[in-house]
């Protein structure tokens, strides 16, 4: 059973929310937040798998709310929900460690399985609409001097093929064209995703995306 808690300022979203997850076998929702500083409490309380995070909301917003739920080291993973698919704030939302992001008129069964991807570990937002965030908002990024990633101990730690397959996922690449194009079997890509994100301590694939953009492995195209 997947443990859902809804944040959102607008009461009929949450209620439509709470519909559609718990016409659903396998989820049920523990809680629900007007805003951000609710969301961290009951976070706190009920430890549920997944928030479906609202960015706009009075008080603490979503974004602060989420970093806030990534830094104390909690289970829970973020979905954040927002009005435009390029929005900064989507942005913020990913660097701040949400697992992805929806838009609010995403159709119910695309939020169900984004809420399922969430749950199982994986990233809800397609590696190469990532790039296209990053892309569009890299003015935030801080500058390094030297060499990508070459300070960086996240970095370091990886063997050469892993830096490889991590800069051609910043870059956008799926694990399919990951092993089309260098010559691997699908299973051996996953292997080296699965020792990348043990390795840099990022959540998902959009936190890896995001740590190749970080160390300068991947600049803006």
């Amino acid at each position: 059973m997947t443990t859902v808690l809804i944040a959102d300022d607008q009461p009929m979203q949450r209620f439509g929310f709470r519909m559609l997850l718990e016409s659903q076998d396998d989820m049920t929702v523990v809680g629900e937040a007007g805003n951000g500083t609710e969301a961290v409490g009951l976070v706190t309380r009920h430890h549920p798998d997944v928030v479906l995070m609202d960015i706009r909301m009075p008080g603490l917003d979503g974004i602060e709310a989420t970093r806030r739920i990534i830094t104390s080291g909690a289970r829970t993973r973020i979905l954040i929900v927002t009005t435009f698919d390029l929005d900064e704030y989507a942005y913020d939302g990913l660097r701040a460690g949400a697992s992805g992001f929806l838009v609010k008129d995403a159709l119910p069964e695309e939020l169900l399985a984004g809420v399922r991807a969430v749950a199982a570990g994986d990233a809800v937002v397609a590696p190469t609409l990532t790039r296209r965030l990053l892309d569009a908002y890299v003015h935030h990024l801080p500058v390094t001097p030297g060499a990508p990633g070459a300070a960086d101990p996240r970095i370091t730690a990886l063997t050469e093929r892993e830096r490889e397959i991590l800069t051609v996922i910043g870059q956008g690449w799926s694990n399919t064209e990951i092993a089309a194009r260098l010559h691997l079997a699908e299973s051996t890509v996953k292997t080296h995703v699965t020792r990348i994100l043990a390795k840099t301590g990022a959540r998902d694939r959009v936190q890896a995306v995001i740590l190749a953009y970080d160390t300068r492995l991947v600049t803006p195209m």
